[in-house]
């Protein structure tokens, strides 16, 4: 390899400025959890598509593997470049423009580097709402959004990042540009190249665009924390809600005694206003009516659950204030995890009726060959999607734990996730955290296909290179 050709043509590319090869670089070379530490030839900063293209055909002609990253925030190490100091680190970062909002058509287009924050803000100034929500949203980009086909609080209601898409523009492997921005909600023409993109994680080509869906601002929000004695009666006040909301039902999140209880520990200032419970649900319902209608609705369902005893307490948001500390509660888990101490985290989806059996037979498999261990487990009961998180014995070394450990807890976990029909990652990718554990379960059929796919594509493989698939 030349680098000092590759360095003068990425240079030639972007502007020397925006071709960082010296000083500290961990903002884009550390991940998000730091257990991924790369060293990258060097930290590349496109402003346009045009830059991305030119950057990707140097890359090419010398051989030169290419890392995308949005905002860093990914939790599978699909985003940092590996340790050998050979890969290009192409930070989308600077290209954060709002292209377009087309209000009658119900879009929005914008650049790959837009914060997902900032894409939430820009459509309710215009009335609008784009829905994709999740922790990291004040930091996370649409691209890496869409790389990953991330989820979030409002799947239940909206979907996943693919189902937020209308349209992207990818750059190919060789440089080319693929110009897909249609704000059209069909067209059958051909093979759909847009969902091939969404969740390859830069693997298949470089997001550096997108449509995005929005929608009415709803006239209306309740949010409500729910207390209850099992898992199997959040299923039954899932459905309750379901059949009483409807499509009105936007956010319904579980969290675990536990997982709570981290919460007090490091954020003691958060007012938990529910005394603890094995469980406990956030509910959350927009209104396209009324506050009094949506009010009227939500209290109605919930006294129907106390009556049928599915849960044992209840707490109404008041104010705008009120919802957002007890979301705050929600969000709060992950920060509180790490607080407590380096975890082994499992993103985990499988059919909302298995949840109850999932959850009694992964604890008691855990219990049984890691006594003291410590589960950690909440997440989007909605769409079936648990963070199943495990946590080192207390007092014991949590880094010791996860070295000597994690291998073990995965086995049980995932072997138990695929017995109930689930999946190994629901809304985080793959990255390289799970690639080999996908060459594992995922089928010798889906697998070709997968490879046949990424050859056509990026037959030098340069694209995210050692990320979702094996060489």
């Amino acid at each position: 390899m030349n680098t000092a050709a590759l360095l003068d043509a990425l240079r030639a590319a972007v502007g020397a400025a925006h071709v960082l090869t010296d000083g500290d670089l961990s903002a884009w070379e550390l991940d998000w959890r730091k257990r991924y530490r790369g060293k990258a030839l060097a930290v590349v900063r496109p402003g346009s598509t045009a830059e991305v293209a030119a950057v990707v055909k140097a890359c090419t002609a010398l051989g030169v593997g290419l890392v995308p990253q949005g905002g860093n925030t990914g939790l599978v190490g699909g985003s940092v470049p590996d340790q050998s100091g050979e890969q290009v680190l192409l930070s989308l970062q600077r290209m954060n423009r709002v292209r377009e909002i087309d209000a009658a058509n119900l879009t929005m287009t914008v650049d790959a580097g837009c914060v997902l924050q900032a894409v939430q803000e820009a459509a309710a100034a215009q009335g609008l709402l784009f829905p994709l929500s999740l922790a990291a949203e004040g930091s996370c980009t649409i691209g890496g959004n869409l790389a990953t086909n991330a989820g979030g609080t409002q799947v239940l209601r909206y979907g996943n990042a693919r189902e937020l898409c209308l349209g992207l523009e990818v750059v190919t492997a060789a440089g080319e540009v693929w110009d897909g921005l249609s704000g059209l909600r069909k067209d059958n023409t051909g093979y759909d190249l847009r969902d091939l993109f969404i969740g390859s994680e830069g693997t298949l080509g470089i997001i550096t665009g997108a449509t995005l869906k929005l929608y009415p601002q709803p006239a209306a929000r309740v949010t409500a924390l729910a207390a209850l004695p099992s898992l199997d009666n959040a299923v039954a006040l899932l459905q309750l809600a379901q059949a009483r909301l409807g499509s009105g039902l936007t956010g319904f999140e579980v969290m675990g005694a536990f997982a709570l209880q981290l919460v007090a520990r490091h954020f003691p200032q958060l007012p938990q206003p529910l005394a603890a419970s094995p469980w406990m649900v956030l509910l959350e319902q927009s209104d396209t009516e009324s506050e009094a209608h949506a009010r009227g609705l939500f209290e109605s369902m919930l006294e129907t659950a106390l009556e049928r005893e599915l849960i044992s307490d209840a707490a109404i948001a008041e104010s705008l204030e009120q919802s957002r500390a007890l979301w705050h509660l929600r969000e709060s888990i992950p920060l509180a995890q790490a607080e407590e101490g380096l975890n082994i985290k499992h993103d985990i989806s499988v059919p909302v009726s298995r949840i109850p059996a999932f959850v009694a037979e992964a604890d008691a498999a855990i219990a049984a060959r890691f006594p003291g261990a410590r589960l950690v487990n909440f997440g989007h009961l909605g769409d079936g999607n648990l963070h199943y998180n495990v946590q080192a014995p207390e007092g014991g070394a949590a880094a010791d734990f996860l070295r000597e450990h994690e291998a073990a807890v995965n086995e049980v976990v995932y072997d138990t996730v695929v017995a109930h029909g689930g999946s190994i990652s629901a809304e985080h990718g793959i990255g390289a955290l799970k690639r080999d554990e996908l060459e594992r379960r995922k089928s010798p059929v889906a697998l070709q296909l997968m490879r046949a796919i990424k050859r056509a594509l990026d037959p030098q493989g340069r694209l995210n290179p050692g990320r979702t698939l094996s060489a």
